[in-house]
């Protein structure tokens, strides 16, 4: 009992040590020996080395659908692996799951706790999926993937979901998650507001799928696919960024199977680093229907030939989180004019689909801004494509959504999700899924 309480004030305080070094950075104008710049006035002009979307390599212009598809899109994509999150490995693996189901919320919905192994050993790297389905569900539903930081029995406070594990970092060991608390009874309000509106609703802990820390390669799936005598993945091959967006394209494979998911009308979300996730699974995945993208920042929707909060060098720097993208991506943190790509063009390759990328106005280290103009800079993409762009120019007052098929929501305050977030996000959903 003493070492399951420990275990929970340890995640509690990972998580606040998290919340609290987003918060505490944009008061520091040196991180990790690297200057951060604030000043708008000094962000520089992103505009005058920002790749088009819609220009190919050899100069030609895209004027078609077809164009886009067949040719500038697969290109972008390819940039993308080889550049910054990195390439996934070319042969699936052979899924194995089991599925338990019964009553979730004191009856009133079908829980489903599916594990999806991606190695032939009980042992090895797998993934814990917790599924809720309206109990009064007439057929197939849609549904929303939450990418969450913790095990599923402490993200959800609902009697009978099956402990998780959390790593530790410094041993590289992971334990029992059983919460010495009352967990997640906010989130059983959002679950419970997406039911009454006849979605479904899933999470996962993305560190079941890879750990989230460097020298964490042994440990994951990105361990299971090493080439011979290696001990790290190649330059241009997957970081855990792109580990955990593959970990979620298999789980996608299971909402195939499953008779009670309309796996046509999948939404995924994740905040920070899983707000970069998202991002690049909508970007590398296409049947994911929607993206719902919380403070993905540098790295993710923002653009990074702004200088201005967090940067390329701040996240590559060897202390930091080099381990989250491919090796190649390091190259750029001392000239990011050199970088093939930006995050217009990670915005881009998601239409035509519905996207909302939701931040915060104090969140300057992920650089809200930023994110808007690189969504209005991909908007050319999705009109390409028959959608509505942002339909607007200039950043939003704050709590007022931009609901169109390309959507920018910005709360009151800083970085990560708040309640009035997940309104949005079931507004976006009712009106695009």
């Amino acid at each position: 009992m003493k070492k399951n309480f420990l275990l929970f004030l340890s995640l509690l305080f990972a998580c606040g040590l998290f919340m609290s070094m987003q918060l505490k950075a944009q008061d520091r104008t040196v991180i990790a020996g690297i200057p951060v710049n604030y000043d708008e006035s000094q962000a520089g002009d992103y505009r005058a080395t920002l790749p088009d979307p819609l220009v190919m390599l050899n100069g030609k212009e895209v004027t078609t659908a077809r164009q886009w598809y067949d040719k500038r899109r697969p290109e972008i994509l390819r940039l993308f692996e080889e550049h910054q999150y990195g390439k996934w490995p070319a042969k699936k693996p052979k899924l194995r799951y089991t599925v338990e189901e019964d009553l979730g919320f004191e009856g009133t919905a079908i829980r489903k706790q599916v594990t999806v192994f991606f190695s032939p050993n009980d042992d090895g790297p797998k993934v814990d999926v917790l599924i809720y389905i309206p109990r009064n569900a007439s057929g197939p539903v849609p549904l929303l993937l939450n990418l969450s930081f913790s095990a599923n029995n402490i993200t959800v406070n609902d009697p009978g979901i099956k402990p998780g594990t959390a790593w530790d970092a410094r041993s590289k060991t992971r334990s029992v998650a059983t919460a010495g608390a009352r967990p997640g009874s906010r989130m059983n309000d959002y679950i419970k507001a997406f039911l009454a509106e006849g979605f479904g609703f899933a999470t996962l802990n993305y560190t079941d799928i890879d750990p989230d820390f460097l020298g964490g390669v042994p440990f994951g799936v990105r361990g299971l696919y090493l080439k011979p005598g290696r001990k790290e993945p190649a330059p241009d091959e997957w970081g855990s960024i792109s580990a955990w967006a593959w970990g979620v394209s298999n789980v996608m494979d299971y909402f195939e199977k499953d008779p009670s998911i309309n796996a046509k009308r999948i939404a995924i979300t994740g905040a920070s680093r899983l707000g970069k996730t998202v991002m690049w699974t909508g970007a590398r995945e296409p049947r994911v229907a929607m993206v719902l993208a919380s403070c993905s920042g540098e790295g993710g929707a923002a653009i990074s030939r702004r200088n201005y909060g967090e940067t390329v060098a701040h996240l590559t720097e060897g202390s930091r989180y080099p381990y989250q993208f491919a090796a190649n991506y390091g190259k750029y943190g001392a000239d990011v004019t050199k970088l093939p790509v930006d995050a217009n063009l990670l915005v881009a390759l998601i239409a035509p689909r519905p996207l909302l990328l939701q931040t915060g106005t104090t969140d300057n280290w992920s650089d809200p801004g930023g994110e808007f103009f690189a969504a209005a800079e991909a908007g050319k993409v999705y009109r390409l494509l028959g959608k509505d762009d942002l339909g607007i120019t200039e950043l939003p007052a704050p709590d007022q959504p931009v609901f169109h098929t390309l959507g920018y929501f910005m709360h009151e305050g800083g970085h990560g999700t708040i309640p009035l977030d997940w309104e949005v996000y079931l507004e976006f959903m009712k009106r695009y899924l």
